[in-house]
């Protein structure tokens, strides 16, 4: 069994945005020769997330209203965390309900995928310089 590994970096200039990651993580199953296994893709920080859904924008901007009726930021009082001088609990909740990473099968080369399903790096925190970890295994 061969393993692979690779860093993919993000800085997201707003606070919170959900980028596609599908191609990028197609190219390191390319990149590790591997033609049936599995990928592990994850959030390497408590303030951002992988997640599996569609493409969809309206979908997209859903998320964004949900996820702030569920932990808005404002106020930043509200949270105990922020008691230590951050501003981001709200962050670390949103990433608890939308998850740190998604694993996919990997069969003939290619993400075995359901219909419509695509990887997604969603920021709740951003405006700095976060990576996802792609963990690829198999023959």
């Amino acid at each position: 069994m061969k393993s692979f590994r690779k860093e993919l970096w993000f800085n997201i200039p707003t606070r919170r945005g959900f980028i596609n990651i599908t191609p990028q993580v197609e190219a390191a199953i390319t990149e590790s020769g591997i033609r049936e296994g599995l990928c592990l893709a994850n959030a390497m920080h408590i303030s951002a997330s992988v997640f599996i859904n569609d493409d969809e924008r309206g979908l997209h901007v859903d998320f964004e209203k949900w996820l702030e009726g569920l932990a808005p930021h404002e106020p930043v009082k509200q949270y105990r965390h922020n008691d230590t001088g951050e501003d981001n609990a709200d962050a670390h909740l949103k990433r608890t309900i939308m998850g740190r990473e998604v694993v996919v099968a990997i069969t003939e080369s290619k993400l075995d995928f359901g219909p419509w399903e695509q990887i997604f790096y969603g920021e709740f925190d951003g405006k700095r310089k976060k990576r996802v970890l792609v963990k690829i295994i198999g023959e």
